[in-house]
């Protein structure tokens, strides 16, 4: 693909974010009253948004009143879902901006593609929407600001689908680390250990007559339909998804950096990884240890998709917490000079109004508050952007034998111990490390301030994609 000169990538960008607010900044109700009904739009129902649409539909005053997605192929199973709820017929949409052009529309709620979420976002709120935007809330860094942007300069609602953020157990941990109950946070160590067996090859083929492709490729570059991608496995591929570093992952990275008081992005990332056990159309990596460095507190991550075993009894996908005098996990603190395990002390904590993760949404779209939210878009581009950081560490990597005498993360023994463990799991799943390289990633290092790659022009420029217009997302908003 040619490269578009940065000057005409910005005025297109502009442009075509201009345009479609114009045409949607009358459509909607500007406030809700405390009795008003609440109408929702979900977008992207196959998988996730079946979920979305069982949680708006048990709030009282909420309606699920429309489904969007490019596949009709959808529609039927989920009006068949929302009238068995107690709802109407909802309207369907295959283009979202027709459903933004819906005057019967108060909430976009996004459960679609990676790569349409921070897309979704910024025309929702142009369009006058408040918006409930899954994990994560954007395929790269810059277009996460964006989001931000967005609903900050069009005074809407915009929570990120991290419900741990509507955990109070998470709460209560998150006080004891400002509060150093437990000393010095020294590693905050977000776990994804879930199982992802080999997706295999399949053809290029046309795509089905009920999908409209060029939509679902959406920002994304032109290319052909392969069954591969509609409707999960677009995960792996870098296009579309993040792996799962950026699909489950989220998650745990949005409490890892929460555990350390202030923390925004790091002063330095590095990866390494790759795609090991199996050969397959897959992109991403499958297996991946990464360092980041918040001065006193050293996050790391670990994404294994192999079997493996749980690490200190944690579940699959989960945190630990490693303070000064001993280690959290599983809601028990295990002291490190001996003794019992015991559960932490209570602490008092408010968390915002409405009770689960989307009551909160619903609550904070009827105060009109966004500091109602537990897990304010804000949040939510601040925790994705730690998973690009890591991808594009990743992407930029050379291969290096696992035969080397190579240490990747040098003298930091947490990050080394974690890799040497990796090398361990992945030979109990029949690797051979004798002849198999890993991805040893490039450091990037990062000004939090300006959310930019200060030593690497490459990964910098990848901060941010090439987008196909007219799905465009801009490079700034206000």
């Amino acid at each position: 693909m040619t490269p578009i000169p940065r000057r005409s990538f910005l005025q297109r960008s502009l442009t075509a974010g201009a345009v479609f607010a114009i045409s949607g900044t009358q459509a909607g109700r500007t406030v809700l009253g405390a009795n008003d009904l609440i109408r929702v739009a979900v977008s992207g129902i196959h998988g996730r948004g079946g979920d979305h649409i069982n949680e708006f539909m048990r709030i009282g005053g909420v309606q699920v009143v429309c489904l969007v997605d490019p596949d009709a192929r959808t529609f039927e199973n989920r009006i068949k879902q929302v009238e068995k709820l107690g709802g109407k017929t909802p309207k369907t949409y295959q283009d979202i901006r027709r459903a933004l052009e819906d005057k019967d529309i108060d909430v976009l709620s996004i459960a679609s593609t990676n790569h349409w979420h921070s897309l979704s976002t910024i025309w929702g709120c142009q369009a006058g929407k408040d918006v409930y935007v899954e994990k994560p809330c954007s395929h790269n860094v810059r277009e996460g600001r964006v989001c931000v942007q967005a609903a900050r300069y069009y005074n809407r609602i915009v929570q990120h689908g991290t419900q741990g953020r509507s955990s109070r157990g998470w709460w209560q941990l998150a006080e004891h680390a400002k509060k150093g109950t437990f000393g010095q946070l020294v590693i905050s160590r977000g776990l994804v250990y879930k199982r992802r067996d080999s997706i295999g090859f399949k053809p290029n083929t046309d795509p089905p007559a009920e999908l409209d492709y060029d939509l679902w490729l959406g920002p994304a570059p032109d290319q052909f339909y392969n069954a591969n991608l509609v409707h999960y496995n677009w995960h792996w591929f870098w296009d579309f998804g993040n792996g799962d570093i950026g699909n489950q992952g989220v998650h745990q990275m949005d409490i890892a950096r929460w555990m350390i008081p202030g923390a925004t992005l790091p002063k330095s990332v590095i990866c390494v990884g790759g795609r090991f056990g199996y050969i397959d159309q897959g992109q991403t990596a499958n297996t991946q240890v990464v360092l980041m460095d918040y001065g006193t507190t050293q996050l790391i991550f670990e994404v294994r998709g192999l079997p493996t075993d749980t690490y200190m009894g944690a579940d699959g996908s989960d945190d630990v917490m490693h303070f000064e005098a001993g280690t959290v996990v599983n809601g028990k603190f295990i002291p490190k000079e001996g003794g019992q395990p015991h559960d932490l002390p209570e602490v008092d904590v408010q968390l915002g109004p409405g009770g689960g993760h989307f009551q909160n949404f619903i609550a904070a779209v009827r105060s009109r508050k966004s500091s109602d939210l537990n897990a304010d878009i804000l949040e939510g581009h601040y925790s994705a952007a730690l998973c690009h950081l890591a991808n594009i560490s990743y992407r930029l990597g050379q291969p290096v034998p696992f035969s080397s005498s190579i240490q990747p993360f040098g003298d930091n023994a947490g990050a080394q111990e974690a890799f040497e463990r990796m090398k361990q799991h992945l030979v109990m799943n029949g690797v051979k490390l004798e002849d198999t390289a890993y991805f040893l990633g490039r450091k990037l290092e990062i000004d939090p301030a300006t959310e930019t790659i200060t030593n690497d022009i490459q990964a910098n420029d990848m901060l941010t994609r090439y987008y196909r217009p007219p799905f465009v997302v801009p490079e700034t908003i206000g």
